[in-house]
């Protein structure tokens, strides 16, 4: 697919039930004014929610959500954010919104991890591989398994979300052009 790191491992992040996109995972005036920037959008991911998670979150780190994770009007601001991040979102459920765009910013996320809020604690070390579904607390020592996203949803998460189908799209046409033109 490409480079893209499938497994992470890291600290758990543990959220509940029903966070919100605006004014949850992000700061809702960011969507209203169009914000698209990561560099501007990661600073403040989940401040609002959880002061200081910016700073505290690396790389390889695990969001672990309940229910209706990024409830709300999603747009993808807030996914953009998470993925400078750097991290990887695990979710009991996520409405349609939310999920369209995590796919579309390119996030590393699974949803429909039945109970993965009670295989975990907040600072715990936890490990997954997105590619085959594989959980693991690496603290406790507790596993499962989760279906992984669609073939067709991994390469679009793989090439950097919409902005890098419509690149490659847009490369594939110029180069079919420069190809007629010579």
């Amino acid at each position: 697919m490409s480079d893209i790191q499938w497994k992470l491992s890291g600290v758990c992040h543990k959220f509940g039930d029903d966070l919100r996109h605006n004014d949850g995972l992000i700061d809702a005036h960011f969507a209203s004014d169009r914000i698209f920037d990561p560099a501007v959008l990661a600073p403040r991911t989940l401040e609002l929610t959880r002061p200081g998670f910016s700073k505290a979150v690396k790389p390889g780190d695990l969001v672990v959500a309940g229910q209706n994770f990024g409830k709300g009007k999603a747009k993808i601001q807030g996914y953009i954010g998470l993925r400078a991040l750097g991290v990887g979102v695990l979710s009991e459920s996520m409405p349609f919104l939310a999920y369209r765009g995590a796919v579309c910013a390119g996030l590393l996320f699974l949803t429909d991890c039945t109970g993965i809020t009670q295989l975990v604690n907040d600072g715990d070390r936890t490990e997954m591989d997105f590619l085959t579904g594989r959980f693991t607390n690496l603290t406790s020592g507790v596993t499962a398994q989760y279906e992984p996203l669609p073939d067709v949803l991994r390469e679009i998460i793989a090439v950097g979300g919409s902005n890098g189908v419509l690149r490659n799209w847009w490369q594939a046409r110029q180069a079919e052009r420069e190809a007629l033109a010579a």
